[in-house]
């Protein structure tokens, strides 16, 4: 069973959130949002652009070609694994996509190179406009959580290092299901979490196929396209497409 992360703090000695950060602020507060909880993609929070910096510093002139490898070949290999029943978490499939990439082009990783670029999804920051936008969430009285294919250990990690530990109701990996988005079981662990209706979550993706997956589902869903992709062609639309959390912002506000 889902416990918040209020709870979790507390069972683990790290302290608990302040009550002003999970009640809906009142008086002079934001205008109000119709949707009771929002939950976040881990990307769509965490900046990820310092782990493909790190691989063109150790492999100059290929940093870019094997960062478009890893990220293609972790995916699949999640997908491959889901679909196969030979589930193995989040970071093993990271670093197996990691080692298969280097291989590919034939670049010598070594043990230190791998276990830095590794580590390097240990220590994410937020994307520059996140703490602000995620504040003027709160204020609208939406609970918020993360939803996401990463290890446990992967999200508190990046919520520590990006300095956002007094946020997140929920911190919820798809581990917890042995499974990935856009598996429905993924999806569902919101609905367990918050215990709210599935039309009173927004889902906040940061691929084009989560956005795709979220919709699947009967999310509401906006896609935070920051790399100004097309859309998908999988039959569905995101309820809202912004560029980052700032236009999340907005239409949390401006859509009831």
């Amino acid at each position: 069973m889902p416990i918040s992360r209020r709870e979790f703090l507390h069972l683990t000695g790290k302290g608990v959130i302040a009550s002003s950060l999970l009640l809906p602020v009142t008086g002079l507060a934001a205008r109000q949002s119709q949707f009771k909880a929002i939950a976040f993609d881990a990307f769509a929070i965490f900046d990820p652009r310092p782990i493909f910096s790190l691989a063109e510093r150790f492999f100059p002139g290929k940093g870019i070609e094997l960062s478009d490898a890893w990220r293609t070949r972790q995916f699949e290999y999640q997908w491959l694994r889901g679909l196969a029943g030979r589930y193995v978490d989040f970071w093993q499939t990271t670093e197996d996509a990691l080692v298969f990439a280097a291989k590919l082009l034939k670049l010598e990783l070594t043990s230190e190179k791998r276990a830095e670029l590794m580590q390097a999804y240990l220590l994410l920051k937020a994307w520059p406009e996140v703490p602000s936008a995620l504040h003027s969430l709160q204020e609208t009285g939406a609970r918020l959580g993360l939803l996401s294919n990463m290890t446990p250990k992967m999200l508190e990690a990046g919520i520590e290092s990006a300095g956002l530990t007094e946020v997140f109701e929920y911190v919820l990996s798809t581990d917890q299901v042995r499974t990935y988005k856009p598996d429905p079981r993924a999806y569902q662990l919101a609905i367990d979490a918050f215990k709210v209706r599935r039309d009173d979550i927004l889902f906040v993706a940061f691929a084009g196929w989560d956005a795709a997956g979220a919709k699947w589902f009967g999310y509401p869903t906006f896609w935070a396209n920051r790399p100004a992709l097309p859309e998908e062609e999988l039959g569905v639309h995101p309820d809202a497409t912004g560029h980052d959390l700032t236009d999340l912002v907005t239409f949390v506000t401006d859509s009831h």
